[in-house]
Protein backbone atom coordinates (compact mmCIF):
# COMPACT_ATOMS: atom_id res chain seq x y z
CA UNK A 1 0.00 0.00 0.00
CA UNK A 2 1.25 3.52 -0.95
CA UNK A 3 2.09 5.77 2.21
CA UNK A 4 0.38 9.30 2.54
CA UNK A 5 3.46 10.80 1.79
CA UNK A 6 3.56 9.57 -1.89
CA UNK A 7 0.23 11.31 -2.41
CA UNK A 8 1.55 14.63 -1.91
CA UNK A 9 5.38 14.32 -3.09
CA UNK A 10 6.42 12.24 -6.19
CA UNK A 11 8.81 9.17 -5.28
CA UNK A 12 12.18 11.25 -6.36
CA UNK A 13 11.00 14.12 -3.42
CA UNK A 14 10.15 11.09 -0.98
CA UNK A 15 13.73 9.57 -1.80
CA UNK A 16 15.68 12.93 -1.35
CA UNK A 17 14.39 13.31 2.17
CA UNK A 18 14.43 10.10 3.56
CA UNK A 19 18.37 10.45 2.31
CA UNK A 20 18.93 13.72 3.52
CA UNK A 21 17.03 13.06 6.97
CA UNK A 22 19.72 10.27 7.26
CA UNK A 23 22.89 11.59 5.81
CA UNK A 24 22.13 15.92 6.12
CA UNK A 25 25.74 16.55 5.23
CA UNK A 26 25.83 14.75 2.07
CA UNK A 27 26.16 17.11 -0.98
CA UNK A 28 23.54 17.24 -3.60
CA UNK A 29 25.71 15.41 -6.40
CA UNK A 30 26.11 12.64 -4.15
CA UNK A 31 22.16 12.71 -3.76
CA UNK A 32 21.76 13.24 -7.21
CA UNK A 33 24.11 10.17 -8.20
CA UNK A 34 21.57 8.33 -5.80
CA UNK A 35 18.57 9.32 -7.03
CA UNK A 36 19.42 10.09 -10.75
CA UNK A 37 18.65 13.46 -11.28
CA UNK A 38 21.14 16.23 -12.16
CA UNK A 39 22.48 18.20 -8.89
CA UNK A 40 21.04 21.34 -10.19
CA UNK A 41 17.71 19.47 -9.98
CA UNK A 42 18.13 18.18 -6.69
CA UNK A 43 19.25 21.29 -5.28
CA UNK A 44 15.89 22.51 -6.79
CA UNK A 45 13.73 19.66 -5.38
CA UNK A 46 15.74 20.56 -2.07
CA UNK A 47 15.00 24.15 -2.16
CA UNK A 48 11.19 23.24 -2.51
CA UNK A 49 10.86 20.95 -0.14
CA UNK A 50 12.03 23.32 2.28
CA UNK A 51 9.74 26.20 1.07
CA UNK A 52 6.91 23.87 1.67
CA UNK A 53 7.46 23.01 5.15
CA UNK A 54 8.44 19.33 4.31
CA UNK A 55 12.03 20.34 5.75
CA UNK A 56 12.24 21.96 8.71
CA UNK A 57 15.69 22.69 9.66
CA UNK A 58 19.53 20.96 9.10
CA UNK A 59 21.39 20.11 12.47
CA UNK A 60 24.03 18.04 13.96
CA UNK A 61 22.77 15.30 16.29
CA UNK A 62 25.76 16.10 19.36
CA UNK A 63 26.32 13.30 21.77
CA UNK A 64 24.74 14.53 24.93
CA UNK A 65 26.51 12.33 27.46
CA UNK A 66 30.23 13.30 26.19
CA UNK A 67 29.02 17.08 26.47
CA UNK A 68 28.47 16.30 29.94
CA UNK A 69 24.40 15.83 30.06
CA UNK A 70 24.26 12.47 31.83
CA UNK A 71 21.12 13.28 33.02
CA UNK A 72 17.87 13.14 30.93
CA UNK A 73 15.09 12.90 31.94
CA UNK A 74 11.44 12.56 31.11
CA UNK A 75 8.80 14.75 33.16
CA UNK A 76 5.38 14.78 33.09
CA UNK A 77 3.57 17.93 34.13
CA UNK A 78 -0.06 19.15 35.17
CA UNK A 79 -1.63 22.44 34.89
CA UNK A 80 -4.27 24.24 36.87
CA UNK A 81 -4.21 26.99 34.04
CA UNK A 82 -7.21 26.80 31.64
CA UNK A 83 -6.98 30.31 29.96
CA UNK A 84 -5.48 29.84 26.46
CA UNK A 85 -3.57 33.51 27.47
CA UNK A 86 -2.08 31.33 30.69
CA UNK A 87 -1.35 28.44 28.83
CA UNK A 88 0.18 29.99 26.18
CA UNK A 89 2.37 31.93 28.77
CA UNK A 90 3.24 28.41 29.64
CA UNK A 91 4.32 26.92 26.53
CA UNK A 92 6.54 30.33 25.80
CA UNK A 93 8.18 30.01 28.70
CA UNK A 94 8.85 26.02 28.42
CA UNK A 95 9.92 26.67 24.87
CA UNK A 96 12.60 29.01 26.03
CA UNK A 97 14.41 26.82 28.56
CA UNK A 98 17.34 25.21 26.92
CA UNK A 99 16.70 21.85 29.01
CA UNK A 100 13.92 21.57 27.42
CA UNK A 101 14.76 19.05 24.47
CA UNK A 102 11.26 18.07 23.32
CA UNK A 103 7.23 19.48 24.56
CA UNK A 104 4.47 17.60 24.00
CA UNK A 105 1.01 18.34 24.92
CA UNK A 106 -0.50 15.22 25.42
CA UNK A 107 -3.70 13.64 26.55
CA UNK A 108 -3.66 11.41 29.55
CA UNK A 109 -3.81 12.41 33.32
CA UNK A 110 -1.10 15.04 32.43
CA UNK A 111 -1.25 18.02 30.36
CA UNK A 112 2.54 18.15 29.07
CA UNK A 113 5.62 15.18 28.60
CA UNK A 114 8.97 17.17 28.53
CA UNK A 115 12.31 15.75 27.64
CA UNK A 116 14.77 17.30 29.81
CA UNK A 117 19.14 17.50 29.57
CA UNK A 118 20.75 18.05 32.51
CA UNK A 119 24.27 18.06 33.61
CA UNK A 120 23.37 16.53 37.41
CA UNK A 121 20.96 16.31 40.02
CA UNK A 122 21.30 20.04 40.80
CA UNK A 123 20.47 21.04 37.40
CA UNK A 124 17.66 18.65 37.57
CA UNK A 125 16.38 20.46 40.93
CA UNK A 126 17.15 23.84 39.59
CA UNK A 127 14.99 23.04 36.51
CA UNK A 128 11.94 21.73 38.85
CA UNK A 129 12.30 24.92 40.83
CA UNK A 130 12.00 26.79 37.58
CA UNK A 131 8.97 24.44 36.87
CA UNK A 132 7.28 25.24 39.81
CA UNK A 133 7.10 29.46 39.54
CA UNK A 134 5.04 28.63 36.46
CA UNK A 135 1.97 27.08 38.10
CA UNK A 136 2.35 23.51 37.77
CA UNK A 137 0.02 21.58 40.03
CA UNK A 138 2.01 18.18 39.17
CA UNK A 139 5.51 16.88 38.37
CA UNK A 140 6.12 13.16 37.90
CA UNK A 141 9.65 12.61 36.79
CA UNK A 142 11.45 9.69 35.40
CA UNK A 143 15.05 9.07 34.81
CA UNK A 144 16.32 7.35 31.93
CA UNK A 145 18.81 4.99 32.91
CA UNK A 146 20.16 4.23 29.33
CA UNK A 147 19.20 4.52 25.91
CA UNK A 148 17.92 1.46 23.99
CA UNK A 149 16.66 3.82 20.31
CA UNK A 150 16.87 7.20 19.46
CA UNK A 151 15.91 8.15 16.15
CA UNK A 152 15.10 11.24 14.34
CA UNK A 153 13.96 9.09 10.72
CA UNK A 154 10.66 8.67 10.31
CA UNK A 155 9.52 5.57 8.15
CA UNK A 156 8.57 7.97 4.83
CA UNK A 157 9.02 5.20 2.34
CA UNK A 158 7.37 2.44 3.91
CA UNK A 159 3.83 1.10 3.55
CA UNK A 160 0.92 2.37 5.69
CA UNK A 161 -0.68 -0.40 7.88
CA UNK A 162 -4.38 -0.44 8.67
Amino acid sequence: MESVVNKVLDQTDVQILDILQRQADLSNTEIAKRVNLSSPAVHSRIKRLETEGYIKGHVAILNQEKLGFDLLCFIFISTNLHQAEELATLERALEGMPEVLECQCITGEYDYLLKVANRNRSGLQAFIRKLNELGIAKIQTNLALREVKSSTVLPIGEPETT
